[in-house]
């Protein structure tokens, strides 16, 4: 029989472990923090909602894991600080930080808004940096490791034929701040890495995977024939958390089905 106190059981172990999970209210982000907190992950639940926050919060409690819900704007810097603070206030020093934050305005390129260009590489792009530096700058002043993941996209190093030009141009800004963040603060014991998924299933997303012919479409360019779930991303979220991925940093993980191999 095996120990379930092996070192390899120990390797997913996030017992002890404080978790920042930015999004924390949104379908991927939930399900990552569901995922934490069943591995033994305290985790601070943030979103702009601090009601949704909190009950996100108290949902993990009633399942036994020690939470809490804050509210948090990226693109405003004292909120994050506030929201960082807040967190090591209640649950301890940050071990890990999840930035499930994201949002997107579909036009065409040659009639896209600046203003909404600014909004969207603010949230995807400023914002992950501002929640990665908030939190770097904790850690290295308590002079402790840990590992930050950022939910980036396919769409970081391919393009669509659709009005993603924000979208894709703050993807991929985010794909190579995470190697640029990683080998930076690599001397401090910081792993930096993302997660990078094909389309996935999400309430925001419903009215098209629901759309027969656009589904068909959209799966037959997916090797594996079909899309991603909140709970491949939980998985992938894991492992880049935990243990088991310590010597793995500055990567993007592709949770596409086999999109990039095949593109």
């Amino acid at each position: 029989m095996t120990s379930t106190t092996s070192p390899y059981h120990q390797l997913f172990d996030l017992q002890g472990k404080t978790a920042f999970v930015a999004g924390g209210t949104g379908a991927i982000g939930g399900e990552i923090a569901r995922a934490l907190a069943a591995y033994g992950a305290q985790v601070a639940v943030a979103g702009t909602s601090l009601e949704a926050s909190e009950q996100a919060a108290a949902d993990l409690a009633a399942k036994g894991a020690k939470a809490i819900g804050v509210t948090l704007n990226v693109l405003d810097q004292d909120s994050i600080a506030a929201a960082i603070a807040e967190a090591e206030i209640h649950l301890g020093p940050l071990d890990i930080l999840i930035n499930a934050v994201g949002t997107h305005i579909e036009q065409p390129a040659h009639e896209v808004n600046l203003a909404d260009w600014e909004t969207i590489l603010g949230v995807n792009l400023s914002g992950a940096f501002a929640l990665s530096q908030v939190v770097a700058r904790s850690m290295i002043a308590g002079q402790r490791g840990g590992s930050h993941i950022h939910i980036t996209s396919v769409r970081s190093s391919l393009g669509i034929r659709r009005g993603y030009a924000a979208y894709c141009a703050s993807k991929g800004g985010l794909g190579i701040l995470i190697k640029q963040l990683a080998t930076e603060w690599a001397r401090y014991g910081i792993r930096v890495n993302g997660i990078a998924p094909t389309f996935t299933r999400t309430p925001l997303v419903e009215n098209y995977l629901n759309d027969a012919e656009f589904y068909n479409a959209l799966v037959q360019r997916i090797p594996l024939g079909r899309v991603c779930e909140t709970t491949d991303l939980a998985g992938a979220a894991i492992f880049l958390a935990s243990p088991a991925s310590a010597f793995i940093t500055g990567q993007s993980l592709f949770v596409d089905g086999g999109v990039t191999a095949s593109q």
